[in-house]
């Protein structure tokens, strides 16, 4: 069984930083992109940022130039630096991964618990 277990949350200041964990175990074969979303109260769930297993990232417009998504392949772990953060930035966040179970399988998707991150002053 796959489980995703996202750490690092907490309450912040506008301006502050925080640094995100999400660590998939299981029998795992191979993972794909690895993402991180949040959801806000009254809001649906955007993407924050995406990473694939060869290093390339893609960023959503509200948080490019201030959020910078890694990932540690030999960990199955993605992290989320987030710099300068504000308000607005309050949300849960959601790590995800898609990923192959054996070489064979098809692709699949597994999503954390969430962590959730305030920024306030």
């Amino acid at each position: 069984q796959v489980q995703l277990v996202e750490s690092g949350g907490g309450l912040v200041q506008p301006g502050e930083s925080l640094r995100l964990s999400c660590a998939a175990s299981g029998s795992i074969f191979s993972i794909y992109y690895m993402y991180w979303y949040r959801q806000a109260p009254g809001n649906e769930r955007e993407l924050v940022a995406r990473i694939a297993n060869g290093g390339t990232t893609f960023y959503g417009d509200s948080v490019e130039g201030r959020f910078t998504i890694s990932r540690d392949n030999a960990k199955n772990t993605v992290y989320l630096q987030m710099d300068s953060l504000k308000p607005e930035d309050t949300a849960v966040y959601y790590c995800k991964a898609t990923l192959k179970l054996t070489i064979s399988d098809t692709l699949r998707a597994y999503w954390g618990q969430g962590t959730q991150v305030t920024v306030s002053s």
